[in-house]
């Protein structure tokens, strides 16, 4: 049996050596390999276990199950103050994230921590990786070449700035202001913190009340630079109802929501609606047309008693109906000079 044993491990020698070219020797392997080889199965099965445990909270995260738990991230500073920058048109504010773009990366970024929750910190980790795909300087230059093209340039109290007949207050600088209007509405090229723009394709539009002043009274130049005259008429309680009624965040919309942060429950009835439009119109031509901004002093009116005693009020449920309407406003509207001061 021994020569048995001899015989077999002298063809395994020859085996291995016939296969590397060399006589094999069998031997144990030595201690230091044996425990690099737990030590890489130790690492390994650590690695395996923290896979898993990355693709479970993966998986949680996604379906929104930790939505609600705190963490703490690293974000670029994002509120930063404005300093004054002299430029060619004056001083401009300028942000530091624009000195930054500026100067490219001779000034690094501030970063923090925050403590958020996994939900607001996707949000935040999704909107700074879509800052870094938006190439700027391409944004920069189709937002010059649509403002060249098809932009629209609203100059309202137009007639702030128009001479008085009677010759009277500072007819100079009112003739400057517009004398430096007018290279710009007739087309120059403006110097701004985006490149220069060019206002020779701009579409201006002017506005004023002319209750003083007429348009006549403006200098001739700027006069024929603005061809186009429209006149407006003065809103009717059929316009201050849709006002009231048909924007997503009319003032009816807004009363509600105000008071529904206090736990109260406002309702109004369409009567009550076309009663406050014309109280409006009424008290407009009463008194100066203000406009649609009529309908917020009469709202505030109103419902001053209701939104200043709401925190304490035993019925959550107020209905506002026309003689609510008529009751907190008929006296004030028929004494005109309530009304002025009031209204």
């Amino acid at each position: 049996s021994s020569r048995r044993r001899r015989d077999s491990a002298d063809v395994i020698r020859q085996t291995f050596g016939s296969l590397f070219g060399a006589t094999a020797t069998l031997s144990a392997p030595p201690a230091e390999e044996q425990d690099g080889d737990e030590e890489d199965e130790d690492e390994k099965r650590r690695r395996e276990r923290e896979e898993r445990i990355r693709a479970r909270l993966r998986e949680q995260v996604r379906i929104g199950a930790k939505d609600d738990e705190k963490v703490d991230i690293e974000v670029e500073q994002s509120h930063v103050p404005f300093v004054q920058v002299f430029s060619q048109q004056g001083i401009e504010e300028m942000g530091m994230s624009d000195l930054q773009n500026a100067f490219g990366n001779l000034m690094n970024r501030t970063k923090k921590v925050r403590t958020v929750t996994v939900r607001e910190a996707r949000q935040i980790l999704a909107e700074e990786e879509a800052r870094g795909l938006v190439d700027h300087d391409a944004v920069v230059r189709e937002a010059v070449e649509r403002a060249e093209q098809s932009g629209i340039i609203f100059v309202d109290e137009l007639d702030k700035i128009a001479g008085r007949e009677s010759g009277h207050g500072p007819d100079v600088s009112r003739e400057g202001v517009q004398r430096d209007l007018l290279p710009i509405v007739e087309g120059s090229t403006v110097t701004t913190k985006y490149g220069p723009v060019r206002t020779n394709h701009i579409l201006f539009i002017a506005a004023g009340a002319f209750h003083v002043s007429k348009p006549a009274d403006l200098i001739p130049e700027l006069q024929g630079r603005l061809p186009i005259r429209v006149e407006l008429e003065s809103l009717t309680e059929a316009d201050l109802l849709r006002i009231l009624t048909e924007p997503r965040n009319a003032l009816v919309t807004q009363y509600r929501a105000l008071l529904a942060t206090e736990g109260v429950e406002l309702e109004f009835t369409e009567d009550a609606v076309r009663e406050i439009a014309s109280v409006a119109a009424r008290v407009n031509q009463q008194s100066e047309n203000i406009g649609a901004r009529r309908l917020h002093t009469i709202m505030e009116r109103l419902l001053e008693e209701v939104s200043f005693s709401a925190p304490d009020l035993e019925e959550k449920r107020i209905l506002v109906d026309a003689a609510y309407v008529r009751e907190r406003l008929e006296n004030i509207v028929r004494d005109e000079d309530l009304s002025r001061y009031i209204l």
